[in-house]
């Protein structure tokens, strides 16, 4: 007799849930500073590695270069990011200003007060397994090399 429990429900449905759900969370606290999570994002990835190119900054955001540079507009517009030359007249580079540093960091602290609300929420212990079942569960799901055959 198979006394193995078995999944219930739709993993993609409940995965969706709890991602709104914590996605709900840090835009709260971070929209405080009126940033977006996205915005939060996208000016950590180019305060990190800016001077970066456009599609240098897409490739390492994992989004496509149409999201990216919709996802610009306003913090440019706002002269928290600049674009400027690149080496040629053709490149262009994305960089953060002084003022999108303090933005930034701005934004960072309500990152960690939203991040000590999860884990307390959670239990510090659970969000660690968490995070550990979805690193594992990524590196499981990533496709494997060309000519590997991935048969764990």
């Amino acid at each position: 007799m198979d006394t193995a429990v078995k999944p219930q429900g739709c993993t993609n449905l409940k995965l969706r849930q709890l991602m709104r759900r914590v996605a709900q969370h840090y835009d709260a606290e971070v929209g405080k500073t009126g940033l977006k999570g996205t915005q939060y994002s996208l000016l950590s990835y180019v305060a990190k590695l800016g001077p970066i190119r456009p599609g240098d900054l897409a490739r390492e955001m994992k989004v496509d270069a149409s999201t990216l540079t919709r996802n610009l507009k306003p913090l440019v517009a706002a002269g928290w990011l600049m674009l400027q030359s690149g080496a040629d007249g053709r490149s262009r580079l994305v960089t953060v200003t002084h003022e999108g540093r303090e933005k930034r960091q701005e934004a960072q602290r309500r990152w960690r007060v939203a991040q000590e609300a999860i884990n307390q929420t959670l239990g510090e212990a659970n969000v660690v397994a968490l995070h550990a079942l979805i690193d594992d569960s990524l590196a499981r799901l990533s496709p494997a090399p060309p000519g590997e055959i991935n048969d764990d």
